[in-house]
């Protein structure tokens, strides 16, 4: 017997969400994401601000070891952890479909790759010099934690894992924090300056634990990243800057530490 294949359209029967269910199913992509990434970083922030001593004598540690002296089981929760830590983008894709639309609409897609990767080039060479220079002033006056980009062992898949951390970072930030909630907050009426507003300081709030530095730091990118994606209507170029940032920090931090300076060190 032949089997007919499904269209999208069958298996995702388009809806015509209330205003209401726009609203509740946003909250809960926050919720399960980076909404919640902001309070825990918030909670982290207060911990660091009440804890005795200056806040460049404590370190924030990004990519840590998960399984001190065991290899294989460190690395089976790093895959894990990145894999999971995409759940939400996976839902994100499910909601669009249901409205009719798709990441594509985004503009997370291979469509456009070489435009999305040079303009993704250009703002991460822009961005990441000036926010080195950011953090080093921050720190210096006090007002940020120590970042420690990577902890792990000096093990074969070390520098693989850095990189897919960091485009996994990429991919959840720009998706649910650019694209999906800049959809959503059109939809339910808000002005292009309330989203900026939102999008910007949600950013910010989730790398709180960095301390006012990261906080002011990343609130200003989102600003950045929310003018580029008006003006480009793709993440995609966005998520390449991020990625290269990211790769920047993490795999730059482990290949210098201890060899120059003026990279700060827990």
């Amino acid at each position: 017997m032949q089997v007919e294949a499904e269209s999208v359209a069958d298996a995702y029967p388009v809806e015509r969400p209330s205003r209401r269910v726009f609203r509740d199913e946003t909250l809960l992509v926050l919720g399960l994401s980076l909404g919640a990434s902001g309070v825990s970083a918030l909670i982290s922030f207060v911990g660091s601000v009440t804890k005795p001593g200056a806040l460049k004598d404590q370190a924030a540690t990004l990519n840590a070891s998960a399984a001190p002296g065991r290899p294989w089981l460190d690395l089976s929760w790093q895959l894990f952890d990145i894999a999971a830590a995409l759940v939400p983008v996976a839902l994100v894709a499910h909601l669009l479909l249901r409205e009719g639309a798709s990441l594509r609409t985004l503009g997370f897609d291979c469509t456009r790759r070489w435009p999305d990767l040079g303009r993704g080039a250009g703002v991460a060479a822009v961005i990441g010099s000036t926010g080195i220079a950011f953090y080093l002033a921050a720190r210096g006056l006090g007002f940020n934690l120590t970042v420690v980009p990577e902890a792990l062992p000096d093990v074969w898949w070390k520098y693989p894992v850095l990189i897919l951390s960091a485009m996994q970072n990429a991919i959840l930030e720009e998706v649910i924090v650019v694209g999906y909630l800049l959809r959503r907050l059109d939809q339910l009426g808000w002005s292009a300056g309330a989203a900026l507003v939102a999008s910007s300081v949600l950013r910010g709030s989730y790398h709180l634990y960095q301390g006012i530095g990261g906080f002011l730091g990343n609130m200003v990118m989102g600003v950045v990243f929310v003018y580029l994606y008006r003006r480009w209507g793709r993440v995609g170029p966005l998520v390449v800057a991020h990625s290269l940032l990211d790769i920047g920090a993490f795999v730059g931090y482990a290949l210098l530490v201890g060899k120059v300076g003026w990279l700060p060190t827990a």
